[in-house]
């Protein structure tokens, strides 16, 4: 299946404020009950596991409401790892009003100097770019991360999209209806994956597939 390039509704706010809102309500349902929380966690325990560290101070691109690594801290602080989260998106409107440190900015030109975080993570954020700009993107990550980069993106492939258009009437938000079969459709596959990220000079890239057609891929600064 080719990748195509869709523009995602969801990216520039386009809809009315109730379907931006329920769009974004049907984003957290859809990596709580298709994988994408539980990937995350599963990966950040690999990182604090490795380093032996018990504290990650963690930037997530493109967050949006940030609900992917505020559920990983409430699930991590149960086996003693402490999560320090700042959110990072390009939508102001995305982001939470108060309760974590969060930032508007570009994935491609983080304002943020050299090593400023342990981990930098971006969930269902690649699939957005094209090859060249997510090279950019992972290069900008590796630069501000100071252990590692964690991608946590869908898998592309004709079962996944037809998986996502039979799971779609569990939602109900036309943005979400739009934005998800496009997001399948604008996956990398691994082997497109592997090819771009390791073109940033990272010391390690480490891709495993995890549940529902997901990739989780760690660089290791």
């Amino acid at each position: 299946m080719q990748r195509p390039i869709v523009q995602e509704l969801l990216d520039d706010d386009l809809g009315t404020q109730a379907e931006i809102a329920q769009s974004l309500r049907d984003l957290r349902r859809i990596n709580d009950w298709f994988g994408g929380t539980g990937s995350t966690i599963r990966l950040l325990r690999q990182v604090a596991e490795r380093t032996g560290r018990r504290s990650l101070n963690l930037l997530e691109i493109g967050a949006g409401s940030g609900h992917v690594p505020l559920a990983a801290r409430e699930r991590l602080a149960k086996r003693g790892i402490e999560l320090k989260i700042t959110l990072l998106d390009r939508v102001a409107s995305h982001l939470p009003p108060h309760g974590v440190a969060a930032v508007v900015g570009e994935a491609t030109q983080l304002p943020f100097r050299d090593g400023s975080f342990d981990v930098v993570a971006f969930n269902l954020l690649a699939h957005h770019f094209a090859p060249e700009t997510l090279e950019v993107v992972a290069g900008e990550a590796l630069r501000v991360a100071r252990v590692a980069v964690l991608i946590n993106d869908l898998i592309r492939s004709r079962m996944h999209l037809a998986l996502c258009y039979a799971g779609l009437p569990l939602f109900r938000s036309r943005v979400t209806w739009h934005d998800a079969p496009a997001s399948v459709r604008q996956a990398y596959t691994i082997e497109e994956m592997r090819d771009i990220v390791s073109k940033t000079g990272a010391r390690k890239v480490e891709i495993t597939r995890h549940f529902l057609y997901r990739m989780g891929v760690l660089l290791w600064k």
